[in-house]
């Protein structure tokens, strides 16, 4: 029986779905023009949507989408359906549901506003300050429809509008990006690196987005004063992984660990008294440091240099670069020290220095320097002696050295001890001369008057000249205070003996006669 028209609309109507305005219901393209997009929904008519609402993959016939219901018919009879609301809705949810503030989004670039940029962030308009944006110094051109990663800075659920950051985005990027570095990094590894920059304690080294250093103690075996002897700006090395704190992020780094250590087996190769060649290093007040192979120094003390002369510039007797034979003293391996010699390489004079110069032996020398008590003497065998200033003269005395030797002037003295253990030789120019103080004493007995010449004037009394080669001492207590206070040298005065004290050579006087 055939079915009658109302039964036939019937039939029509439970096909078609029931679509209200405001809801969102799938639909599948069915054809594509130029500005318009005809959409089949499973409604009575079919909608119409711009072309410029669709991504250029979804512009497919026979794609499936989600469109929301503007209206359920227009003036056209048409419904009318939107995809970017449906889009900014689902986006809205999308962002609620699985991100929170301070996380990572993607977006593109759509618009610059003022104070900043609009971003498109899964349909939703994401607002990007200028300040955060980090886009300064570059052309709009370059960044417009670009995407990029945002951190999530505020999310306003009243508004549904979000603010973002791009250069908290960089910075975050980089931060998780150094925590997978570090995460690679193993203690002991080897990896490469970039020489980013250098200061006086090392040099910086980019592993490839995270930054270790590279100590200036850990760059050679050898000693160096400044990491630019090593390395140089932008220079491509490998490097070990010495330590590592993955909550700081700070990385060790070193270079030297990739040899061998030089000191490992250092007992067997530098035994006490061997001879060995090595280069000037360095030059310090207390000794010169000498090179003896790559990573390996030693030190040659400034009491190891000679044993007979007085070192007062090693600058002036070294030069860096100088090539020395040496003769190990001591090695510490634990303190990486090896202390070296020069003078062990000769024969030490002070072993025959008692029998050569006995006590009374008179010797001949050069004045090689002074010093405010007395002078010293270079004899024959390199040995040096001092002459005290109290054994220059028997009677004159001597306020300084200087005024009866010369530096260099040769002249002949008389051994008076000799301390091999501490090395050193009392020298006495007076003792070639007879004592005359027993003379002195019968010529100038006590209570013997004379007219004395003023020499000099000190807190203690007053030098008078007796004769050519002879004076004594005014007590301060033996002048009379006004006659003392006009006193100077060159005046005349009668003095009288009252004392004469041979053993100690010397002469005293009063002027209260």
């Amino acid at each position: 029986m055939s079915e009658t028209k109302s039964e036939l609309e019937e039939l029509y109507n439970q096909s078609v779905k029931i679509v209200r305005e405001g809801e969102i219901v799938k639909g599948k393209v069915v054809s594509i023009s130029q500005k318009e997009v005809l959409v089949d929904v499973g409604f009575k008519s079919e909608g119409l949507v711009s072309v410029t609402q669709f991504s250029p993959k979804d512009l497919e016939v026979g794609k499936e989408l989600d469109f929301f219901v503007e209206s359920v018919e227009d003036d056209k009879g048409m419904i009318l359906l939107s995809r970017d609301k449906v889009m900014r809705m689902q986006g809205w949810d999308k962002i609620v549901q699985n991100s929170k503030e301070g996380d990572l989004v993607e977006g593109r670039i759509a618009k610059k506003v003022k104070g900043g940029f609009l971003v498109d962030v899964m349909g939703i308009e994401g607002f990007l300050p200028a300040s955060l944006s980090a886009f300064k110094g570059v052309l709009e051109k370059d960044i417009m429809s670009q995407f990029f990663k945002f951190k999530i800075i505020k999310i306003n659920n009243l508004r549904r509008s979000i603010i973002l950051s791009r250069r908290e985005a960089i910075q975050k990027e980089r931060e998780e990006a150094k925590g997978k570095i570090l995460q690679g990094l193993k203690i002991g590894g080897i990896y490469p690196g970039t020489v980013k920059a250098i200061t006086d304690f090392g040099a910086f080294v980019d592993l490839g987005g995270i930054d270790g250093l590279l100590h200036i103690t850990d760059m050679s075996w050898s000693k160096i004063s400044h990491p630019s002897e090593i390395v140089a700006l932008s220079d491509k090395i490998e490097v070990m992984v010495l330590n590592m704190d993955k909550d700081s992020g700070k990385v060790s780094l070193g270079l030297k660990q990739r040899l061998p250590d030089p000191w490992q087996d250092i007992e067997t190769k530098y035994t006490p008294g061997l001879k060995i060649k090595g280069k000037v290093a360095n030059i310090l007040p207390y000794g010169v440091f000498v090179e003896l192979e790559n990573g390996i120094e030693g030190l040659i003390h400034v009491s190891e240099i000679s044993w007979t002369k007085r070192i007062s510039n090693l600058k002036e007797m070294f030069a860096i670069g100088d090539m020395l034979e040496t003769q190990v003293l001591s090695v510490d391996k634990e303190s990486r020290r090896i202390s070296l010699s020069l003078k062990q390489l000769e024969q030490n004079p002070w072993l025959e220095a008692e029998s050569k110069y006995p006590q009374g032996a008179k010797v001949s020398g050069k004045i090689r320097g002074f010093t405010d008590y007395g002078a010293f003497v270079e004899l024959d065998s390199s040995l040096e002696g001092m002459i005290h200033v109290s054994d220059m003269s028997w009677t004159k005395r001597i306020a300084h050295p200087q005024d009866i030797l010369k530096k260099g002037q040769k002249v002949d003295v008389v051994v008076l001890s000799m301390d091999t253990q501490n090395r050193r030789i009392a020298l006495g120019l007076k003792q070639l001369q007879v004592n005359p103080w027993p003379e002195i004493a019968v010529k100038y007995p006590l209570d013997t008057v004379l007219e004395a010449e003023v020499v000099s004037i000190t807190d203690f009394g007053a030098f008078v000249k007796i004769d050519e080669d002879l004076e004594g001492l005014v007590y301060a207590s033996e002048m009379e205070k006004d006659a003392a206070a006009n006193l100077k040298a060159g005046d005349k005065i009668k003095v009288k003996v009252i004392k004469v004290d041979v053993e100690q050579a010397k002469l005293g006087l009063t002027s209260k006669i």
